[in-house]
């Protein structure tokens, strides 16, 4: 595997999914603003989101990937470890398919007391039902996108990874189409903002339906044909089981996390689960497209190095990582930090979102970005626990910074409002970094070199130097940001044009990185 080559494979297509995705934050900004009934939308929205990064993109991942790959390359012949392969997930489909159809017939009928438990608000009020309506429409996506999981970890473990990486491109698009429509129908027959919400929840199952279809096509093409069997639970399958749910537990304290995040945010004013959705989209786009992508490129050959003991390629390739992912993250963490309202005015700023909309999320935002650096490096430092099978480390960091977090917001929430809990996120994602490095290192798993902390404080150097820079460009470009369209693309242009050419020559100034890192980085593992 080529690190570099993959993670931008990967990189490059949820950067176009990330781009799609702010495209539709800001048609949403604009068609649907910030008020009660966003609110409502945001909470329902979250509800399968919770369950598809918890059973699908979280514990499912962790166990499925590294057993799926163990069959398909672990046999004498090409050929048997197909059909080792293929039996495995057809078991695994065909168990826990009934399993996702049964927890979201629970759900849909027990929604209206789930929205009531995230809710401060009386069951009264109109939020309430829009919320209950909304998430009983989105919620039969978490069955198609836990599918969507299961093709895509298939697709991995003989590293084609586009597909995964390309589906949510979908989602985006449907929701684009969904909005437009819904804004010209509001323009045409007045329809309100309530009704194209609907519209929207309605095209968010539809999209998942459309994403199924797209992974199944490739799952096909590298012959893997999926198929449905009599549900039997197989040695492998219980397994799978045994694995995923420490990492189904640990996950859940993340989506514990966004939950009781949600709750705090619903003791706020209107607006405070919007402003939190779209400053969290900015902090998202380098989340996703580094750190999720280099968990998923370093996952199998950190599974295939562990399991062939060799620990020598195992430490470089996570040292390759760590490096590729702060060379990335510390300026973009800085950047956003520094013109956080500048970003959120251009991009968000129109229509029913106004400028007191649009500086409430850039303070959001700038405190956000202050723990975008350990929220990558949790993503890139996790698959060395689950490439041994280790699931429950990740399960102990995670609900420790639960608890730090759960604290933090407390003792802040009622001084600095929406910003507090964005602050109390921040402490809780260090906490749960300096844990993993140090079991890591107490384990003999992984130490970080010398080489590697002296170049990481350059990267920082660099990115401090780059951030003064901008610091002094924001204030000149003020009229700009709330201006036409052309003047807002201008000045975005000059902001990150200006980053890019100021970090990475002081990067490679200050030795941060070299043509033989890059080399490095992009040679086969």
């Amino acid at each position: 595997m080529s690190l570099l080559k993959n993670v931008g494979t990967i990189g490059s297509l949820t950067l176009l999914s990330r781009i799609a995705g702010m495209a539709r934050e800001m048609i949403f900004a604009r068609v649907l603003g910030a008020n009660g009934v966003t609110d409502a939308w945001f909470q329902a929205f979250i509800i399968p989101n919770v369950f598809r990064r918890l059973f699908a993109e979280g514990a499912f991942s962790a166990a499925f990937v590294p057993m799926f790959s163990k069959r398909l390359h672990g046999k004498e012949t090409a050929e048997e470890g197909m059909e080792d392969a293929k039996s495995f997930s057809a078991d695994v489909l065909s168990v826990f398919l009934p399993i996702l159809i049964a927890l979201v017939a629970v759900f849909e009928i027990a929604m209206p007391g789930v929205i009531w438990l995230l809710s401060e608000k009386p069951i009264n009020t109109e939020t309430y039902p829009l919320a209950v309506d909304f998430a009983r429409i989105m919620f039969p996506y978490i069955i198609l996108v836990s599918i969507v999981t299961l093709f895509t970890g298939m697709l991995n473990s003989v590293s084609r990874f586009a597909p995964g990486a390309s589906f949510p491109i979908i989602l985006n698009l449907v929701l684009i189409t969904a909005l437009l429509t819904g804004e010209w129908f509001a323009q045409t027959t007045g329809a309100s903002v309530t009704q194209i919400a609907y519209g929207i929840a309605w095209a968010v199952t539809g999209a998942g339906v459309m994403q199924l279809a797209w992974l199944y096509y490739w799952t096909r093409v590298e012959g893997f044909r999926p198929k449905l069997l009599w549900p039997r639970i197989t040695p492998e399958v219980k397994r799978l089981s045994v694995i995923a749910l420490p990492a189904a537990i640990g996950g859940g304290a993340y989506q514990i996390n966004t939950l009781v995040q949600l709750y705090f945010l619903n003791q706020l004013e209107d607006g405070s689960v919007s402003y939190m959705n779209y400053a969290d989209r900015l902090n998202q786009l380098p989340l996703g497209i580094i750190g999720i992508a280099l968990a998923t490129a370093i996952l199998p050959n950190l599974s295939k190095f562990i399991g062939g003991d060799d620990k020598d390629s195992a430490d470089r390739l996570q040292s390759d990582a760590i490096e590729l992912a702060m060379l990335l993250t510390i300026p973009a963490a800085v950047a956003l930090a520094i013109c956080a309202e500048a970003f959120v005015t251009m991009i968000f700023q129109g229509g029913r979102f106004d400028l007191v909309d649009a500086a409430v999320t850039g303070e959001v935002l700038g405190t956000l970005v202050l723990g975008l650096p350990a929220y990558v490096l949790v993503k890139v430092l996790v698959p060395n626990f689950y490439a041994r099978a280790d699931t429950r480390t990740p399960v102990v960091a995670a609900f420790i910074a639960l608890g730090v977090f759960i604290t933090s917001t407390i003792f802040f929430l009622e001084t600095f409002g929406v910003i507090g809990v964005a602050f109390a996120s921040v402490v809780g994602a260090w906490i749960n970094v300096g844990f993993l490095l140090i079991v890591l290192a107490a384990r003999g798993f992984y130490r970080m070199p010398a080489i590697l902390i002296f170049r990481l404080a350059k990267q920082a150097l660099a990115a401090a130097a780059m951030g003064a820079a901008l610091y002094y460009a924001n204030d000149l470009l003020t009229e700009w940001y709330s201006a036409g369209l052309f003047a807002r693309l201008g000045a975005l242009g000059i902001l990150i044009g200006a980053a890019v050419i100021i970090y990475f020559g002081l990067a490679f100034l200050f030795g941060a990185i070299d043509k033989q890192r890059i080399i490095a980085l992009t040679r086969k593992q």
